[in-house]
């Protein structure tokens, strides 16, 4: 486990009067991607009971360092956020594909006579397509070269600073306007869109949220790590839309995971939460249901 702290540089004034500067001053912070805001903030509570007019932080470096075994700092206390739908017999994911179908290979009342005494197992057997469920789309999906599920590196896939853009009550498309101030480098950036209130419903892939091309394009080109979508398709699938998918085509040409059928963001800040979406290393395959959840900083109370 790792401990994180930010090294900087600041400048306080002091109410009442007088000044404080300060050269490679040291915190310790939560997580790794506390904004220069954040540090001012705990600098100021750092100083209690001496109140402070303003705070400014400059230079700011994050450091990670091994935390001592009986260490308890707060960045090991964190909980947990489930982001994907349970996947059951018959569950229809996306309009007019086949469900899953679950069925026992080996029933625990025929697994007595394989095994010793008291002793008995279930071994369940599912057919069904990649596209089931929360699911995560490699670039093999789109492209024959891209990199398949197998070829997926961990780095891009566990553990992710998250950023969520909420969109949920506006217009079914995000846009680069709306993602244009958004810090998206080296992030899973997350759409709230809300789609996923219609999840199993006939309603789910009728004018569902999607993400325009001029936003995915933005996306690609500014370094997002993985991007994620709570609703039937990170594109148009609208009869308007003619077959078009220009979101998959430029993120996973970018070597950009996406994950949709997301559920559950709203549970999540717009910052400081860590994404996982890790599917099994399955060659020559380009989409399969995730386990996608996310882990947020538990603040202390006194």
């Amino acid at each position: 486990m790792l401990e994180y702290r930010a090294e900087f540089d600041a400048e306080v004034a002091l109410d009442g009067g007088g000044e404080l500067t300060a050269r490679g001053f040291r915190l310790v912070i939560p997580h790794a991607d506390v904004t220069e805001g954040e540090i001012a903030d705990m600098l100021i509570a750092s100083l209690a009971p001496q109140r402070v007019e303003r705070a400014k932080v400059s230079d700011v470096r994050i450091l990670a360092e091994p935390r001592s075994p009986a260490g308890d700092s707060p960045a090991e206390r964190v909980r947990f956020v489930e982001l994907s739908h349970v996947i059951t017999d018959g569950l229809v994911t996306y309009p007019g594909l086949p469900g899953p179908e679950i069925t026992a290979h080996l029933t625990r009342d025929a697994s007595r006579a394989v095994y010793a005494p008291g002793t008995e197992f279930a071994i369940d057997r599912i057919s069904m397509l990649g596209n089931t469920g929360t699911y995560l789309d490699s670039p093999f999906h789109r492209y024959p070269d891209g990199a398949d599920l197998a070829g997926l590196p961990l780095e891009r896939l566990a553990g992710l600073p998250a950023v969520v853009v909420r969109a949920v009550g506006r217009e079914r498309g995000v846009t680069a306007e709306m993602l244009a101030h958004v810090v998206v480098t080296g992030h899973a950036v997350l759409l709230h869109t809300g789609g996923d209130r219609h999840w199993a419903t006939p309603d789910y892939g009728t004018d569902a949220p999607y993400l325009t091309r001029d936003a995915a394009g933005l996306l690609a080109e500014r370094g997002a790590v993985l991007v994620g979508i709570d609703a039937v398709n990170i594109d148009d699938i609208s009869p308007a839309a003619a077959g078009e998918r220009p979101a998959h085509t430029l993120l996973l040409a970018a070597g950009i995971p996406v994950v949709e059928h997301l559920t559950n963001l709203r549970e999540l800040p717009p910052r400081g939460a860590r994404f996982t979406a890790v599917p099994p290393r399955i060659a020559g395959f380009g989409t399969f249901p995730v386990r996608a959840y996310a882990t947020v900083p538990v603040e202390e109370t006194c």
